[in-house]
């Protein structure tokens, strides 16, 4: 282990069949105004909206309907929650879906009364609140970006031309969330495999990055097993309550912060899958899927030493008479018949990645000087061509 490190998250989690007994204890702690945010109303279709709804009114809450949060959460609707919240003088941001709702509700929550332009301050420049904050709750209905219990918020800015993910401090981390495995299972299919591949994507990010041997790197080994043995149960029977149960623990865990403590992580492939969602406005676990192969055979000799070990570790790889190279490679390849046994794309153009787009795409590549490798604008290309 190197570097030095504190580690602290306050988010309380409710996890199993009966969280949802907890919510009515969670909202008394807060005013008497809450913003319901939520996205394009499957949650009316599968009943937690009225679940959700029915606790509020029985704790005396005053609803403010904040429906219609997109799978890639715009500015412009992050400017119309915080006038919502204004307007009404809410006390908390209950997000009840997936990622993108909890990553929007923390933009609202940090820019509703801030007297700078968000945008700028957050986003662009990384600063951290000096306003008000309204407290965010959340209710978990699919599982992937570990936003339920940490401080990221995806935001895209369609005039700007950027996705962009600014990481908040524990104060914009959600106070409670609901974590019940059985409200992930209306999720289609393909929403669901690729919220699967959003998991192995943050651990992989930040299991390449470093040569110590470190205690994260076991902890990441057992989680990335434990989701590639649950994810094809659950590939294979969506309503597997056990497998789902470990895939929504594993997600929490993938990006609570734990993990990067000694880590130095690389999120180059975030940064790339942010570029294609901003350009084609795919899944965002998709989009990840879509580049993760070339990028990672582009680095692989960078970080050898590593690749083995995931080789070895994490696919059971046997390493006699083969070298760190072909080790290192069988491991790529294993990853590949993985994605492909569960289901998501391994090819951009599956998404409207095109030689037409793609100079498109790599302007809006943040490049990152993290991980084995700090790639050049010629090498998002390269990528992003490979990855066609």
């Amino acid at each position: 282990m190197h570097g030095n490190f504190t580690y602290h998250n306050p988010t309380r989690l409710h996890f199993g069949e009966e969280a949802m007994s907890h919510l009515t204890g969670e909202l008394k702690n807060f005013g008497p105004v809450v913003m319901l945010s939520y996205g394009g109303g499957s949650i009316k279709r599968n009943g937690i909206y009225d679940a959700v709804v029915a606790v509020l009114q029985e704790t005396g809450k005053t609803i403010v309907e904040d429906a219609g949060v997109m799978p890639n959460p715009t500015y412009e609707k992050v400017q119309e929650g915080c006038r919502l919240v204004r307007d009404n003088h809410v006390d908390l941001i209950l997000a009840v879906g997936g990622g993108s709702t909890i990553d929007y509700a923390k933009a609202v929550s940090a820019s509703a009364y801030c007297e700078e332009e968000p945008w700028e301050k957050y986003w662009v420049n990384h600063k951290d609140p000096a306003c008000p904050t309204i407290p965010v709750g959340a209710v978990l209905t699919m599982v992937g970006t570990g936003s339920e219990m940490n401080g990221g918020s995806v935001i895209t800015n369609r005039k700007a031309g950027f996705k962009l993910g600014k990481v908040f401090g524990p104060a914009l981390y959600p106070k409670f969330t609901i974590l019940n495995p059985r409200f992930t299972m209306t999720v289609p299919q393909y929403q669901m495999v690729a919220g699967f591949y959003d998991i192995m994507s943050h651990l992989m990010e930040q299991y390449f990055a470093g040569t110590a041997d470190c205690t994260t790197d076991y902890l990441i080994e057992g989680l990335m097993r434990s989701l590639i043995h649950s994810s094809r149960i659950a590939a294979k029977n969506p309503q597997d309550y056990e497998a789902r149960a470990n895939i929504m623990w594993t997600a929490t865990w993938a990006l609570n912060t734990l993990l990067k403590c000694g880590k130095g992580g690389d999120w180059e492939v975030h940064q790339i899958g942010h570029a294609i969602g901003l350009v084609t406005d795919a899944t965002h676990g998709m989009t990840l899927a879509s580049v993760s192969l070339p990028y990672y055979r582009h680095v692989m000799h960078d970080g050898l030493h590593q690749f083995k070990r995931f080789a070895v570790n994490v696919w059971g790889v046997r390493p006699e008479g083969k070298n760190d190279e072909q080790i290192a490679t069988e491991g790529l390849a294993c990853l590949a018949a993985w994605m492909k046994e569960i289901g998501v794309v391994t090819h951009s153009r599956e998404l409207g990645v095109s030689e037409e787009n793609l100079q498109q795409v790599a302007d809006a590549v943040l490049i990152l000087p993290v991980g084995y490798r700090t790639l050049t604008r010629d090498e998002v290309i390269d990528i992003l061509r490979e990855s066609l």
